[in-house]
């Protein structure tokens, strides 16, 4: 069955098309991408490189409409000859791969995360089976078919996201530094893998990476960015001449053969892979002694560990086992191993967070401890990363001169005004470290911390890392990058099963590897034996290597082209009909069913009100076409209510619902407030009994998130007026609807006495729900609308 809207590509067009191609993101003064021209032909295997913050990610996602951030695009941007994509075409011509594959799974079965995508199309299921089963033999799948995802190793669940976007069968494939947590053997497998594909199936690969050791060499083609720019398109060898013209940064990330012929300035044609690398330096004169080793410092020891045994659970087998390991103060051991090895497990526990089931570790001196954990985001609280860093400086002693001091030494300065988690990988990598290093440990553990780093920061880091060392100060770093660990470590430790196998120098520990070791001690094995840099090649050769120019500006210091301004997320009007329909159609629909069907039909009346509520929202969706995060973000806020008024239902009148709706009005608007209320209130009484009470309940809450849409609609939410609005909404809106749907359903002659006696009866009751409600904003509204506010800027979702 021929996929849609892939006939121009099969064709012979290309399968991408920029021409002048610019884009901004919400409040931000200079363009993400600035005037990128370039084609993606069918078939093509094209490595993306660039500084952090030069634009990668943001053009990946750019090439996928349905992942294209909130932003101002200008430009040609054709895909497969279309200027637009529906949602299916974008489905089967374009698949996606992002760097952490547990951002990326969204099932719990292997079996199921292939069939995923399949089933969200409709394919008949015969074909989907056939489909699953064939992409699990071709990635061998197969033997861990029915495993649960949170099972798999890193590199099985790398592998698992990459096959669940190839059984969709796209013409092109974004990958978006896929390889960065996995370890150098995964790493080696998820990039063959990757190769394999581009013979065998001829899909285009669009690879975005900072190691390019490995995939330079699987490439037909080498795109270099800076700044949002193109600087460098074409072959490897032609884009590695025209990085090493402007002697960039980017070229010590280069291959090794290519940074040795370089470094030489030799007249052969440059080595690309390393069996090219091998003929080139058996063909050059290598007589030269290699540069010694860095000295490990003679110091006292800081810690030791004692036979240490951990497991997490009674029953799960052992991370650690017998493992015997000493730290000499001031020293830098680099922690090397597969994934699943035990790394950060020893990191938790040299920091003091773990403690090990039998052995000991054992403090030889006091010393502080900083950890700089994998996941860099569990360090950040604030909005901001210099309200970050100065909340985290706020004890100390000159706290200002300290923030200042570690912004300086991890280039945060164009970063301070960001939030934390609107940062490229790397750039958290930075903030992270610069928090961490704000109270001085005299021990940093550092879990992967090159995890998302360019090689100019990396080179940053070494320095950062030698200038404490000088200080005295002792690091354990644990990390699949071996080539910082030769270069910035004394002695190295090799984990395997739980126990440190093997130690040494970097020298001594990988110079006898064949697999386990720089790609330049692959090339060098055998013909210069012990050399395990580029730059050691090239000192025995007689080369001298080109020191590279500073890095760029970032950015956000180059003057923006002229243009129209970023556009911030705008207030969509609401539409006369939702005013007619929330204030005369639906009461006049729940009044019809206590006057004229006598509350019989409360399912007939709910199922009215439900229809009613959401026929302005989907007009107005008909008429803008939403993307689904917005919908989602509507549907988790129902089931938040859902769950906080089953999980108190044992307190009378204490429940979060009122709170939510008035967060949804206030921030999504009155439409969204309203459809909040009532399909919350309907959908919580499946579970305590829909009755004649169903539609009044509907109707109340819905009202109160409407009303909340209507007042705050373009102005501040403030924690306390959103308290006072929320108990009177629960006090004089619900309470007030709900107290005469009761008389009205249960009184057989209804007066104005009997009424008052009821809105008396029930005044405690409103009272509590109007205190329960002001306290549930007073402690939550304002993280929640902090959280919602900043995902309508960053996703361009616009308010009623």
């Amino acid at each position: 069955m021929p996929r849609p809207g892939l006939s121009g590509a099969k064709g012979g067009t290309d399968l991408v098309t920029l021409e002048h191609l610019n884009f901004t993101y919400p409040g931000s003064a200079a363009p993400a991408l600035r005037d990128v021209s370039l084609t993606v032909a069918p078939g093509e295997f094209i490595t993306l490189c660039g500084l952090s913050g030069s634009g990668k990610t943001t053009l990946l996602r750019c090439l996928k409409p349905s992942l294209t951030p909130a932003g101002v695009l200008t430009g040609k941007r054709l895909l497969a000859g279309q200027a637009s994509l529906s949602l299916r075409e974008d489905s089967a011509l374009i698949g996606f791969v992002g760097q952490s594959p547990e951002n990326g799974t969204v099932t719990d079965k292997v079996w199921h995360e292939l069939a995923f995508g399949l089933e969200n199309l409709g394919l008949p299921t015969g074909e989907i089976r056939s489909r699953v089963a064939e992409t699990a033999s071709f990635f061998g799948i197969q033997h861990w078919f029915h495993r649960e995802v949170a099972s798999l190793s890193g590199g099985q669940k790398q592998l698992l996201s990459l096959a669940s976007a190839v059984v969709m069968q796209p013409e092109l494939l974004l990958l978006d530094e896929p390889t960065a947590q996995l370890d150098p053997v995964a790493s080696a497998h998820f990039l063959e893998a990757l190769s394999r594909l581009n013979r065998e199936l001829g899909t285009a690969i669009l690879l975005s990476e900072h190691h390019l050791e490995e995939s330079v060499p699987l490439s037909g083609r080498l795109l270099a960015l800076e700044g949002g720019r193109v600087i460098a398109d074409g072959t490897p060898r032609e884009a590695g001449a025209a990085l090493r013209a402007l002697r960039h940064p980017l070229c010590a990330a280069l291959p090794a053969p290519m940074r040795l012929w370089a470094g030489l300035d030799s007249p052969l044609p440059c080595p690309v892979t390393i069996a090219e690398g091998r003929s080139f330096l058996l063909k050059t004169p290598h007589g030269l002694p290699l540069p010694p080793e860095r000295p490990r410092p003679e110091t006292t020891p800081l810690l030791r560990v004692e036979e240490a045994w951990f497991r997490y659970e009674r029953e799960s087998a052992d991370v650690l086992r017998g493992l015997s390991l000493t730290v000499g103060r001031g020293e830098c051991l680099a922690v090397v191993g597969g994934n699943g090895g035990g790394k950060s497990t020893l990191l938790r526990m040299l920091c003091g967070q773990l403690q090990p089931q039998r052995g000991a570790v054992r403090r030889c001196a006091p010393a502080s401890a900083g950890l700089l954990p994998q996941d860099p985001q569990l360090l950040f609280t604030a909005k901001t990363v210099e309200a970050d860093l100065r909340a985290a400086a706020a004890e100390l002693s000159e706290p200002d001169a300290r923030v200042d001091e570690v912004v300086e030494l991890c280039g945060l300065r164009h970063l301070l005004c960001r939030h934390p988690y609107d940062l490229s990988g790397g750039e958290q990598q930075r903030a992270a470290l610069a928090k961490v290093l704000l109270r001085r440990p005299e021990l940093l553990l550092l879990d992967e911390p090159t995890h998302g780093l360019d090689e100019s920061f990396r080179g940053s880091l070494r320095a950062i890392l030698e200038r404490l060392g000088s200080q005295g100060v002792t690091v354990v770093l644990a990390s699949h990058d071996i080539d910082f660990c030769v270069r910035c470590a004394h002695r190295c430790v090799f984990l395997f099963d739980g126990s440190a196998v093997s130690e040494g120098t970097p020298r001594r520990l990988f110079s006898a590897n064949a697999t386990y070791t720089t790609a330049a001690g692959r090339l060098a094995r055998s013909i210069v034996p012990g050399a395990l840099l580029p730059e050691e090649l090239i000192a025995v050769c007689g080369g001298k290597e080109d020191p590279p120019l500073p890095p760029p500006l970032p950015p956000q210091a180059v003057e923006a082209p002229a243009g129209p301004p970023p556009k911030a997320a705008k207030k969509r009007p609401l539409h006369p009909a939702a005013y007619l329909t929330f204030l005369l159609l639906i009461p006049a629909t729940v009044a019809a069913g206590v006057f004229l069907l006598e509350d019989r039909k409360y399912y007939f009346i709910s199922l009215a009100v439900i229809l009613e509520s959401m026929f302005p929202f989907f007009f107005a969706m008909e008429r803008r076409r939403p993307r689904a995060r917005e919908i989602l973000l509507l549907s988790v806020l129902c089931a938040l209510g859902v769950v906080g008024r089953a999980a108190l239902y044992m307190l009378p009148q204490v429940k979060p619902v009122a709170a939510l709706c008035v967060v949804a009005g206030a921030c999504f608007g009155p439409e969204s407030g309203f459809l909040v209320g009532a399909l919350t209130m309907f959908a919580s009484n499946l579970f305590f009994g829909q009755g004649p009470w169903t539609p009044w309940q509907m109707f109340s809450f819905g009202l109160a998130g409407f009303l909340a849409g209507l007042l705050f609609r373009g102005r501040p939410k403030h924690r306390l007026a959103l308290c006072v609005y929320g108990a009177f909404a629960a006090l004089a809106v619900c309470g007030l609807l709900l107290d005469t749907g009761s008389a009205l359903m249960w009184l057989a002659q209804p007066s104005w006495g009997a009424l008052c006696s009821y809105y008396l009866t029930g005044l405690p009751f409103n009272l509590l729900h109007a205190g329960a409600t002001a306290l549930f904003l007073y402690f939550f509204a304002d993280p929640v609308v902090e959280k919602l506010e900043r995902v309508k800027v960053k996703y361009g979702i616009l308010s009623s």
